[in-house]
């Protein structure tokens, strides 16, 4: 899976040709979840409160971005949350 991001230990990955709906993979130490990117919501698993805001936060910031390479299959890396 490529790594779009990575911050305050969270990993965020997209897997190409993965099920529906769009979304992508987050891994938090021993946590993972599926986010839906639309809308922007954990769809499978689980991450610590703080973990999930710092994720959702950094989510609606490129959302549009993630969207698009959902449906354009392109991988390009995305900047960190600061």
């Amino acid at each position: 899976m490529p790594e779009v991001t990575r911050f305050y230990g969270i990993v965020i990955k997209v897997f190409f040709g993965d099920h529906p709906p769009p979304h992508f993979h987050v891994i938090y130490g021993e946590h993972n979840a599926l986010v839906g990117i639309d809308p922007l919501a954990v769809i499978e698993g689980d991450l610590p409160s703080r973990a999930e805001k710092m994720v959702m936060e950094w989510a609606s910031l490129y959302q549009q971005d993630l969207r698009q390479m959902w449906e354009s299959q392109e991988f390009r890396k995305l900047p960190p949350l600061k």
